[in-house]
């Protein structure tokens, strides 16, 4: 499992924060890894990007952006106003593959949820895990919709061959209501594959190294870390 496909059922969910996270657990357990962040949107020249930010919370890894788009659009759309060419998922796969032949791990991280278009072709980061074979890892919010997105990935997933590693709550909130408490139990039923971990809402401002520390306690064992979530879940609603 030398390469992970990180997406999400929509944007802004803490995708970021949870690569982060596999990241941190990864490098503290002695693995290279690196992070390839095909296509970034929205964020101006000079400005620290998302691949700086899982590198600045995580320490000591590999980051790599492929291109950058000054407008926060779906990644065709934004490469098309800029007069910019686009990211195919050949471009991903080569850049990943190269990656993974000098690091142990590498998490490439998508932009918004899985069919969000890259080109005018209508190329997703979908194709890009299918040329590489890699599982993907999908992220979703906690509270109410998030069963039906995540369901619908999962659905897109399996319709396309691509193995859906698990499931991560992006941002679980300090008061959690009713729908998110339900939903932790649920989730893992509504994508068919195990819930992998909960990153708590706000991890991404605590520092690096409080950050590294608290980490392996917010993700399985399948993703190294030390989250019981069968126990965790069952304490839901």
């Amino acid at each position: 499992m030398s390469v992970i496909v990180v997406t999400g059922t929509g944007t802004e969910i803490g995708k970021t924060v949870v690569t982060a996270a596999v990241a941190a657990v990864a490098a503290a357990q002695g693995r290279s890894v690196a992070v390839l962040k095909p296509a970034q949107t929205g964020v101006a020249p000079g400005e620290p990007g998302d691949a700086a930010e899982v590198a600045r919370l995580a320490g000591r890894i590999t980051a790599v952006e492929l291109a950058r788009f000054p407008e926060p659009l779906a990644p065709a759309t934004a490469a098309r106003r800029a007069g910019l060419a686009p990211v195919g998922p050949e471009r991903i796969a080569e850049a990943a593959g190269k990656l993974a032949a000098e690091h142990d791990l590498v998490l490439v991280e998508g932009a918004g949820g899985l069919l969000v278009r890259f080109d005018d072709t209508g190329s997703t980061l979908a194709d890009a895990a299918a040329l590489l074979g890699a599982p993907v890892l999908v992220v979703a919010p906690a509270g109410l919709g998030t069963l039906n997105a995540t369901a619908l990935t999962a659905e897109a997933l399996r319709a396309r061959g691509l193995t859906q590693l698990g499931v991560v709550i992006g941002s679980w909130p300090a008061e959690p209501d009713l729908a998110a408490l339900c939903n932790r139990a649920d989730l893992p039923v509504a994508a068919g594959v195990p819930l992998l971990g909960a990153v708590p809402g706000g991890a991404g401002s605590l520092g690096p190294e409080a950050f590294r520390a608290a980490a392996p306690d917010w993700l399985a064992p399948a993703l190294g870390g030390r989250l019981d979530t069968a126990a965790w879940a069952a304490a839901g609603a």
